[in-house]
């Protein structure tokens, strides 16, 4: 739902492009609520979600750490005030001068997943503390992951086994459940996992610490999702369950839910038209597409909540897309969007929960068109 101070906002302004208007209240509220979800659980935000100064500045006052997945955003956080010991180099595919850039930065928190990712940490990186990432399913998550990030289970022991022997400390283990995670119980399964690769370096003599928790919490855009006190009952008991009073360090990486919530899309109509008198779906053509910053619209994974001020008037099915050159930016056609028919060109469109993964995703200058303007209230 878009908030007060976006629409006072939106309703005193005019605009030109697509806007981005992000309240960093609700942003204040969501990190409250994930540090009373689970009290005894770091929160690292993940910077890619949306790196605005102004957000990474207020996560910073509220004692947030850092998910980093460049040296560019390790700088980011150490600009906004974020201490080295308070930022995690989250990604296992790092250049080897950018791991000594960060090492030589301060920080002593690398993820791998594999051993020649340890290799460049060690030697990089001597004597920093390594995670690593195992696969998960994803199953339940409306964005799932590829298995790009991660080791098998069964591989874990070995890469961290081989950390111990180059001189860093093996630390613990992390995984990624899938973004927009919908299944309580998907965290159980990956603590399962988890809890074999403790159990199996406790057999080398090796006594992991953390269990990285990862991202995946959702937010909300058409459908309704689980609130953060359940998502925090779930990770609770799982952690009982397979590790008993044993309980490791434990860490999140919200970054949609931190930030999704907290952002609407001011957009507009560029044309309404149909394609065969035979055919009397319309195409509804709006000034941002997939290279705007809607990206995840890809397979149609997320939907977004949009809204117009003729909602009250009867709805149709449309096809919504956007306005480059390029056939593949049509954002829903598979699964026809509800639209007001009599919506025209000019009216005013407010794409919800939209504050995390746009900006980001924004093409610099696909066909000419400026990347997705920010405003931080």
């Amino acid at each position: 739902m878009t908030s007060a101070r976006i629409a006072d906002y939106i309703n005193a302004n005019q605009f030109d492009e697509p806007c981005l208007i992000v309240d960093t209240e609700v942003v204040r509220e969501n990190y409250l609520s994930y540090a009373h979800a689970l009290p005894d659980t770091r929160i690292f935000y993940a910077v890619k979600a949306n790196p605005a100064p102004q957000i990474l500045s207020l996560l910073a006052k509220l004692g947030s750490s850092f998910d980093c997945a460049s040296m560019q955003e390790i700088e980011m956080a150490l600009a906004a005030g974020a201490t080295p010991d308070r930022i995690s180099f989250g990604n296992t595919i790092k250049k080897e001068r950018d791991i000594a850039r960060a090492f030589d930065a301060g920080i002593r928190l690398f993820a791998v997943d594999a051993v020649a990712e340890v290799d460049k940490v060690a030697r990089a990186a001597p004597g920093a503390r390594v995670f690593c990432r195992i696969l998960c399913d994803g199953e339940g998550a409306e964005w799932p992951l590829s298995r790009k990030f991660g080791c098998a289970t069964t591989m874990a022991p070995h890469v961290l086994g081989t950390a111990r022997d180059l001189g860093l400390e093996p630390y613990g283990v992390s995984f990624h459940v899938g973004s927009q995670q919908t299944n309580l119980d998907a965290w159980d399964k990956a603590l399962a996992e988890a809890a074999w690769v403790f159990d199996a370096m406790a057999q080398q003599n090796v006594y992991l610490q953390m269990v990285n928790l990862g991202g995946g919490f959702p937010t909300r855009y058409l459908r309704d999702v689980p609130a953060t006190e359940a998502y925090g009952e779930a990770i609770h008991g799982a952690l009982i369950k397979h590790f008993g009073n044993a309980l490791p360090l434990t860490i999140i990486e919200p970054g949609r839910g931190m930030v999704g919530s907290a952002g609407t899309i001011r957009a507009e109509v560029v044309l309404v038209s149909t394609k065969d008198v035979e055919f009397d779906v319309r195409w509804v053509y709006l000034d941002i597409g997939k290279f705007g910053g809607l990206a995840e619209t890809m397979d149609e994974a997320i939907r977004y909540k949009i809204r117009s001020r003729r909602d009250h008037d009867e709805m149709a099915p449309c096809i919504l897309a956007g306005p480059t050159c390029d056939s593949a930016d049509v954002l829903y056609e598979k699964n026809h969007y509800p639209m007001p028919l009599t919506l025209t060109v000019g009216d005013e469109i407010l794409i919800e929960g939209t504050g995390a993964y746009t900006t980001t995703y924004s093409a610099q200058a696909f066909n000419g068109f400026p990347p997705l303007r920010s405003v931080i209230l």
